[in-house]
């Protein structure tokens, strides 16, 4: 039902427009990629549009695009209000699609540059690896989160520690103050994890791949 709907109803919906960002209010890119399959994977020709509309993204955010930012430790930025959360969610989109393309036995054209699967599945390794520590502060952005405003401004260790949740993140030059008054670095959120969760699950099954 859904997918007869989205036939019909794509372009009304906005498919065709220019969007290169994929976060916590924005899922148009994960919807490209979810029907990019349908025709790469499935076979379902009358989606075959898709498959342009998610290689747009793919060169959009791929290192050397004029489209996108990367900090001088190679982390993508998109904005500094928790940009963990484009880096998670771009990495899920980049595994996923390359196994997408993988299966179907092609690759994404950007420009005249070919880019394949096996590359998308590193460019989305390093930004993990910059996340989990690989990067010029040598910190991991996997960390801890404080257990509430009252002890938000105490310079006592935290009390509880959030294991496994992932924080906002560095600037766009690396740079991190580590401070639990700036919500914008320092605080982690559902959005950033999530993603970051179908990310580690390929690599930990795919590592000999990679």
């Amino acid at each position: 039902m859904y997918l007869n709907y989205i036939k019909v109803n794509g372009k009304t919906l906005g498919v065709a427009d220019s969007d290169n960002t994929f976060g916590w209010d924005n899922k148009h890119v994960g919807a490209r990629i979810l029907l990019s399959k349908e025709f790469l994977v499935r076979k379902v020709q009358t989606l075959h549009d898709y498959k342009g509309h998610a290689d747009n993204f793919i060169c959009s955010v791929i290192p050397g695009s004029s489209s996108s930012q990367f900090s001088p430790g190679g982390l993508l930025f998109k904005m500094g209000d928790s940009n963990m959360q484009y880096v998670t969610s771009t990495s899920f989109i980049l595994l996923a699609y390359a196994k997408y393309l993988t299966k179907a036995h092609v690759v994404v054209n950007c420009g005249g540059s070919i880019v394949t699967p096996k590359r998308l599945r590193a460019i989305a390794k390093k930004q993990v690896d910059y996340l989990l520590g690989d990067n010029p502060l040598k910190m991991s952005y996997m960390i801890q989160c404080s257990a509430g405003f009252s002890v938000m401004k105490s310079q006592s260790p935290n009390p509880n520690i959030l294991v496994g949740a992932v924080v906002g993140g560095p600037d766009l030059h690396d740079g991190f103050p580590d401070e639990r008054s700036d919500y914008e670095q320092s605080e982690p959120a559902t959005y950033i994890n999530a993603p970051l969760v179908g990310a580690l699950a390929y690599l930990a099954h795919s590592f000999a791949q990679l």
